[in-house]
């Protein structure tokens, strides 16, 4: 069979808080073996909030394998057995304090896809209400709104690295047009 690897063995090397780590020994095509390190991940889901000023609601937030602050969308980790739709609505009210009448879904995103397991779910949420955050003890954010086509600005300037805030910036571009 073309393009195709066999597990032959499969182990858990470390198992932590937020993913387990696995090592594979795979059969190749070729009838070779290969060894494939898997970062096993609930997933995770991010909203691009849009008020109907056309303003995104995101958070700045430091990231700490980057020693820097980053602009991103809310978004956050599925629990196991989650609804995605149900964290996407959980992370928007706890991280903006907004809850939306409408949750357009844009699909999975898969980030990094070499060696994680992790799927991103991808959501705008329109008709936004506002209440108060309810951050986790460990989650320090700032809420930012920033103008859809600066925010697009930004994405194209690389002055927003983070790739599933890009990615629903840049859908949620082509789908205006």
């Amino acid at each position: 069979m073309h393009l195709y690897e066999k597990t032959t063995e499969s182990k858990i090397v470390y198992e932590g808080k937020i993913f387990k780590i696995k090592s594979d020994k795979v059969l190749l095509e070729n009838n070779t073996e290969a060894v494939r390190e898997v970062i096993m991940h609930h997933g995770g889901v991010c909203v691009l909030p849009l008020t109907e000023n056309n303003e995104i609601i995101m958070v700045k937030q430091y990231r700490y394998p980057f020693s820097s602050v980053l602009l991103e969308i809310p978004a956050g980790k599925l629990n196991e057995n989650e609804d995605h739709l149900e964290c996407g609505k959980r992370e928007l009210l706890e991280e903006t304090g907004a809850v939306a009448e409408e949750m357009i879904y844009l699909g999975p995103i898969y980030p990094i896809p070499a060696y994680v397991t992790e799927q991103i779910h991808v959501y705008i949420a329109k008709g936004l209400s506002f209440h108060s955050q309810n951050l986790d003890a460990d989650e320090f954010l700032d809420v930012v709104k920033i103008p859809f086509d600066e925010a697009l600005r930004m994405v194209l300037d690389n002055e927003i690295k983070d790739g599933k805030t890009q990615i629903a910036i840049m859908k949620a571009g082509l789908m205006q047009k």
